[in-house]
């Protein structure tokens, strides 16, 4: 039976260089002669131009029609405007919009597959911000095939059930950098997002509130939080944001604390209650004072010892092992068939 008229943007939200938005249903092909200069050809990639309903273009997708012309892919340029234009005409074309949260997966009933694992792979797919979980993601099926065919011990399924890496990967944990005013925070966050997101000054208070963006710790993906150094302060702005970044921080998977080797004893931050905790002994080139307990030296300035940090972190939140040969769980359906010891229905 075919589905209803339908669009589902696979690409997650955001600037990208292309975005996949997939339409289903009885009235593909009617929209397509409508909208598309070029006859949609199946099993085919046709370029072409995609106008609105009153003649003006949109952008110059490349579309691939299904074998029985029950639905297309339409590969749009990713900006925002380009995205939110094409899926306009398709919702005033009948199409009905399938809103996905920010950080969800895909439905699994509107994914493709053999097998359920199959469309878990392919739900979860647009979540995967690397190259590492992409390969990691899309060689599950074939791991999992792999590895209950080897008859594996109690052991052996404990292990897979307790590494939670790829979940990691596909729901980026949350690092705060915290520290006191002027220490080096947004200067090694700077170079943890490898640009600069965070303004940097030699003047305590520069950042006013939190930064968060997703940085990639080669090959892991994490929510990278940069707060404002805490101190006393009379800038009502300043003392608000500070107010704020107590919550964040509160809040975060693992916390990057940051010294100051000219002034190792300033009060970094007010006590948190996260238990996982990088403890980073910044402008290492001025020294490393007597008495001070620290997992990394770094130079922010430099860059020097921000691949020791990085690894660190993954060690910290155990996601450095990227082998895409091993076998991975990343839903509950997953999880609960291995506590049954129920292998063989993880690839149901």
């Amino acid at each position: 039976m075919p589905h209803a008229a339908r669009a589902i943007l696979f690409t997650p939200p955001g600037a990208a260089a292309i975005a996949v938005i997939r339409i289903e249903g009885p009235t593909v092909g009617d929209f397509l002669a409508r909208h598309f200069s070029r006859r949609a050809m199946p099993l085919r990639c046709v370029h072409g131009d995609l106008k609105d309903a009153g003649g003006a273009l949109i952008d110059d997708p490349v579309i691939a029609l299904a074998a029985d012309g029950d639905f297309a892919d339409i590969n749009v340029h990713g900006g925002p405007w380009v995205v939110a234009s094409t899926l306009e005409l398709l919702r005033r074309s009948g199409f009905e919009i399938i809103e996905v949260e920010p950080g969800a997966a895909l439905p699994i009933e509107i994914v493709e597959g053999e097998t359920i694992l199959d469309r878990e792979v392919m739900s979860h797919l647009p979540l995967a911000k690397t190259e590492q979980g992409v390969r990691m993601l899309l060689a599950q099926p074939a791991n999992w095939r792999r590895f209950i065919g080897s008859n594996p011990s109690p052991d052996a399924i404990r292990r897979v059930l307790e590494d939670d890496c790829l979940t990691k990967i596909l729901h980026p944990s949350r690092v705060a950098i915290v520290g006191a005013p002027n220490v080096g925070k947004s200067t090694l966050a700077n170079q943890l997002f490898a640009q600069q997101r965070s303004i940097t000054a030699d003047v305590p208070g520069t950042t006013r509130d939190w930064v968060g963006e997703i940085a990639n710790l080669d090959g892991l993906p994490i929510m990278l939080l940069d707060t404002p150094g805490v101190r006393e302060t009379s800038d009502a702005i300043e003392h608000h944001a500070i107010e704020r970044s107590r919550a964040i921080v509160s809040s975060a998977d693992l916390i990057v604390y940051v010294i100051d080797a000219t002034a190792p004893l300033t009060p970094a931050t007010a006590t948190t209650e996260t238990a996982l905790r990088v403890c980073v002994l910044n402008k290492a080139d001025h020294g490393v004072p007597a008495g001070v307990d620290y997992d990394v030296a770094t130079i922010a300035t430099s860059g020097q010892g921000m691949d020791d940090l990085r690894r660190v972190v993954r060690q910290r939140l155990r996601c450095d092992d990227f082998d895409p040969t091993r076998p991975r769980v990343w839903t509950q359906r997953q999880r609960d068939a291995l506590a049954r010891g129920q292998l063989k229905s993880v690839l149901d």
